[in-house]
């Protein structure tokens, strides 16, 4: 296609992308002397009228938004059978592009990224158009930081009848939403799920949720509570990691419920890299919330993550209205109720260690450490060290060893300390209890179990294997019987002990029941 000249006008120069539906080239208009960029439909889909269809729906869309965060359409065409959109040039590169030279981006650059791509979402929506498939190859950004927001190409106008034929999913797997993994009706939720899923992605510098087949990673987002990224990286805000779990609700209710609310809460966030989050939704009646969409599924296996906010702009600014003299003494009120209380708890808290063995750091343990050991009674750095160590550390500096949980980390290496509480370098009272978090090392990976029955044992273990499961306990039943059309059921398989479609660790045994003929 290099050097074809469209419409006597698009000279194409270079390829500089592909997609699912069609190839990107560099080209130079000669009618305006400018460079843009042309896409062209695939050949092997050009005689298919639902992908045209879907192709010019992509230049519809994408030229009735006009924004600065979004790329601009100029031009639509045919010529000898090839459908292409011409679109504005941008100089630079995709955001997957961008993560990966960095490996991971920092929070105010992933906030400078990520607020203007809800710039663009916003507009998007206004115009009652979803995206749908937001991810960080349809984001460019230019030399001059810029984004840009692109490929329309299975934008849909929002309507209740908005949904996706579970057998023809669209989007990308790794970051489509739960309810299009599912088939469901689908609204502007759907993006703010992708962004939050963009987001984790650039402060993780990986997707949260990866397996060999598509089917199995839409599996993980409807089923799978996701993983903090705070849990991944502990230098990640806490603001900016309840951001991200809030986007991500696997149940669109729960999320963020337009981008401009997403965006308001960011903009709040790139202010104050300190502001506290609220972690009991009260602010809940101040965000605009859409009725939930209703499916009827009794088949749903949605996990439902605990709800999280984050006080946005407009409620920040309300609770600063007052009087002054009734906020100064409010502000003195608060400070003699806090240091009485903090008096009451460490009284009450001394009382119940005496009788207790399951005490939390917050209810202090007598000691039994010698006097004089950590005069500061600072608590020591334990992350990174081997258990063996955290505890005998614990121990030299006059503390207790609490209690002790495991979880699994794909940076910290098996048996060393991911978390400690109190954290280090805190003042802390002598014989206080320490918990630690074990790393259990890399969680195992993780299959979708296949369908057996039908499948004769032999096939079954074949299948298994190349999924690199195992064919555990085969039980046989004995029967005079014969199938369908009088068809052998000899060594047939009519139950399995784990679904179809189940998520288990690489390695796990199925056990199964079949047929066994007399």
């Amino acid at each position: 296609m290099i050097g074809t000249l469209l419409l006597n006008r698009y000279e194409l120069l270079e390829k500089i992308g592909e997609g699912g539906m069609g190839i990107v080239y560099k080209a130079k208009c000669h009618l305006l002397n400018r460079f843009v960029a042309v896409k062209i439909l695939k050949s092997e889909f050009s005689k298919e009228e639902d992908f045209v269809a879907r192709f010019k729906r992509e230049a519809t869309s994408a030229a009735s938004l006009s924004h600065p965060n979004i790329v601009n359409v100029h031009d639509v065409g045919e010529e000898n059978h090839i459908n292409f959109i011409v679109m504005e040039y941008i100089n630079g590169k995709t955001l997957k592009q961008v993560i990966k030279e960095n490996i991971r981006l920092g929070s105010g650059k992933t906030l400078e990224i990520v607020l203007q791509i809800a710039k663009a979402l916003e507009c998007a929506h206004e115009n009652n158009i979803i995206h749908r498939d937001i991810k960080p190859d349809n984001i460019l950004i230019t030399e001059n930081n810029i984004v840009k927001v692109t490929d329309f190409g299975i934008a849909k106008v929002a309507d209740s009848g908005t949904t996706t034929n579970f057998n023809i999913v669209m989007g990308s797997a790794h970051y489509f939403s739960p309810e299009q993994a599912k088939g469901r009706a689908v609204d502007y939720r759907t993006d703010i799920y992708s962004l939050g899923i963009v987001m984790y992605e650039m402060v993780t510098g990986r997707v949260p949720y990866n397996a060999e087949s598509s089917i199995s990673v839409a599996m993980m987002h409807i089923r799978e509570a996701i993983i903090p990224p705070k849990e991944i990286f502990d230098d990640i805000p806490e603001n900016i990691n309840r951001a991200i779990l809030k986007a991500v609700e696997k149940e669109p209710i729960n999320r963020y419920q337009t981008a401009k609310e997403m965006a308001g809460v960011l903009n709040t966030i790139k202010e104050d890299f300190g502001l506290k989050v609220n972690l009991n939704n009260e602010l809940q009646d101040a965000t605009e919330v859409m009725e939930p969409v209703v499916v009827s599924d009794t088949n749903d296996f949605t996990t439902v993550m605990s709800q999280v906010d984050i006080k946005s702009p407009k409620i920040k600014k309300a609770k600063k209205v007052g009087k002054k003299d009734f906020s100064k003494n409010k502000k003195i009120m608060i400070i003699i109720g806090s240091i009485i209380l903090v008096l009451i708890i460490g009284a009450f808290g001394k009382y119940i260690s005496k009788g207790s063995d399951t005490d939390t750091p917050a209810i202090l343990a007598e000691t039994t450490a010698s006097e004089g050991i950590n005069e500061n009674n600072l608590v020591p750095p334990l992350i990174g060290s081997t258990q063996e160590i955290a505890e005998q550390t614990i121990i030299n500096n006059g503390f207790l060893l609490g209690n002790v949980s495991s979880k699994f980390s794909d940076s910290v290496v098996k048996g060393e300390v991911i978390n400690q509480l109190p954290v280090a370098d805190t003042t802390y009272e002598a014989g206080g209890k320490i918990d630690l978090v074990i790393s259990l090392g890399q969680k195992p990976a993780q299959v979708a179990v296949p369908q057996l029955i039908g499948e004769e044992i032999d096939e079954a273990e074949e299948i298994l294997e190349a999924l690199q499961l195992k064919l555990g306990v085969a039980t046989p039943i004995k029967v005079k019987t014969k199938g369908k059309g009088n068809r052998s059921r000899n060594d047939e398989i009519f139950k399995q002990d784990i679904d179809a479609g189940t998520l288990v660790d690489v390695g796990t045994e199925i056990n199964v029941s079949y047929y066994q003929s007399k």
